[in-house]
């Protein structure tokens, strides 16, 4: 597949007929998909940007954002995601940094959010003049595809972009890895559009003129996951590990046949739960993949074994080996690559990689580096390399803390925390107290916890400077819109219980 965004183009030719999105319960053809691509680049050349330029789209549930997202494309401009959702603040600071001057909505907008668009040139794409399927085809290797905004340490937006280059390349690498996909195959596409693995969940299906399966924005992400894979018999899954916390309770109802695939981002996968859903899952083939953002999507994988035992870490399942067109290194604190199970932090180079932040030298400087005439990104993951090249995540070097002077880290707590709580999930929380020193926290998903035997299990296992100094239930852990456990909402519900 030398070039898959073209790839997709001949899928429109091959496929008219054929259902390439499923929106809450409605299907439209690519036929369908064709025509509302065709009539937003119409309108977009109506109002005439200047060639290159950056145009948001608002994200909502409906096949009028994924068709902007493909007109964008395909003009050879890239889009930018804003969630309509997301504070209007936020949204603005994301305008100003992509210097958007034009936005396609077919949604209603917060009128706090009105307000500060009155510049910006709004293309309503539920008003469409059909008008043919012949839509342009401008994207070239060069140009930037998309920019996505996620949260910055200065509480600034950063902005990542990736080029159609680096997006041909994740498309390439993904089917070089042998998935058996066609036409008749069905995704799911779980996540919020400003996350980037949303990406993959349309791209890739519409390369192979297959149907791709969204989940409705209100109500509980993981039962409409559940409902959508039960009633349309996906045959691929791309989700975060969440969701397996939240479905355990009904694993002994599910039973999917037809899924071919099944896998996980975002978040450490555990070797227990995942071999738990495998019984759901009989035919599937099941991976973990790993990657951040800055470097398209994802970029490594490691298949689960269901018989033999899996290689982990404190039960996380190893990240594997890098995909096609990738390489992955482990650099220790003297900024030389790590000998064999010596922990240090994975960078990346390779084709997917980001050109770099999105007007941000000084994060630049921070993040790349040259080393042995390659251009790689730190990832900021903590990680170790086995004598088979199998990578192993260990958390991040930010969730890496000190505690009288030990270096902890918080995977090792929640591993030994997971094991007593048969799998209830668990986070590590490192906090200051009120003498300005740290301690460790731990939050447990569940309404009734044990705490006295949890701390006599730990301090079994664990040293002294590593048992939590609080144990605090939570009932439902919160998650942010990408499916992942949101650690700083954790830290407000650890303020309001006055626990220190």
């Amino acid at each position: 597949m030398n070039n898959p965004l073209r790839q997709i183009v001949d899928s429109f030719q091959h496929y008219q007929q054929l259902p390439a999105f499923c929106i809450d319960n409605t299907f439209y053809t690519y036929r369908d998909l064709a025509e509302r691509i065709k009539g937003i680049q119409n309108q977009i050349l109506e109002v005439g940007p200047v060639p290159n330029s950056n145009i948001g789209v608002m994200t909502f549930n409906d096949i009028e954002t994924y068709a902007s997202i493909l007109a964008i494309l395909f003009s050879g401009h890239a889009f930018v995601p804003i969630n309509p959702e997301h504070p209007a603040d936020r949204n603005e600071a994301i305008l100003e940094q992509a210097e958007i001057s034009i936005i396609c909505s077919g949604g209603t907008i917060h009128q706090d959010f009105t307000k500060k668009i009155s510049g910006v040139k709004l293309i309503n794409t539920k008003i469409l003049q059909f008008s043919g399927t012949d839509f342009l085809f401008n994207a070239n290797e060069n140009d930037l595809a998309y920019i996505l905004f996620t949260s910055g340490s200065t509480g600034t937006p950063k902005g990542v972009p990736l080029k159609v280059s680096n997006l041909n390349a994740f498309l390439r690498s993904f089917f070089k890895m042998g998935y058996q996909l066609d036409e008749k195959d069905r995704f799911l596409q779980m996540f919020d559009l400003t996350f980037d693995l949303s990406i993959m969940s349309y791209l890739a299906p519409l390369c192979v003129g297959a149907c791709v399966y969204t989940i409705p924005l209100t109500g509980f992400k993981y039962m409409h996951v559940y409902s959508v894979m039960e009633e349309h018999q996906l045959t691929f899954t791309l989700m975060v590990p969440s969701i397996l916390t939240h479905l355990r309770q009904y694993f002994d109802e599910i039973k999917l046949d037809n899924l071919k695939y099944s896998l996980f981002c975002g978040e450490a996968l555990y070797e227990d739960i995942t071999l738990e859903w495998a019984k759901c899952i009989p035919n599937a083939v099941i991976e973990n993949v790993y990657g951040p953002t800055e470097a398209t999507i994802f970029c490594s994988r490691y298949v689960i074994n269901r018989q033999d035992p899996n290689k982990n870490l404190n039960g996380i399942l190893s990240i594997g080996k890098a995909m096609d067109g990738v390489e992955l290194i482990v650099i220790n604190d003297s900024n030389q690559q790590a000998s064999m199970n010596e922990k240090g932090e994975l960078c990346i180079a390779g084709a997917q990689v980001t050109p770099g932040y999105w007007k941000n030298e000084e994060k630049n400087n921070e993040a790349f580096f040259i080393h042995e005439g390659q251009r790689f990104y730190k990832t900021g993951d903590l990680c170790y390399t086995d004598e088979s090249g199998d990578i192993f995540y260990s958390g991040r070097v930010d969730f890496q803390v000190k505690i009288q002077g030990f270096r902890v880290e918080l995977g090792e707590i929640e591993f030994h925390a997971r094991y007593f709580l048969k799998s209830i999930a668990a986070v590590a929380v490192a906090v200051q107290n009120d003498l300005n020193a740290w301690q460790i926290n731990l939050f447990v998903e569940s309404d009734k916890i044990q705490k006295d035997e949890l701390l006599e299990h730990l301090k079994a296992h664990l040293p002294s400077y590593m048992i939590p100094s609080a144990i605090i239930p939570v009932p439902v852990f919160p998650l942010n819109t990408n499916g992942k456990v949101d650690r700083k909402q954790l830290l407000v519900t650890l303020n309001k219980t006055n626990i220190s």
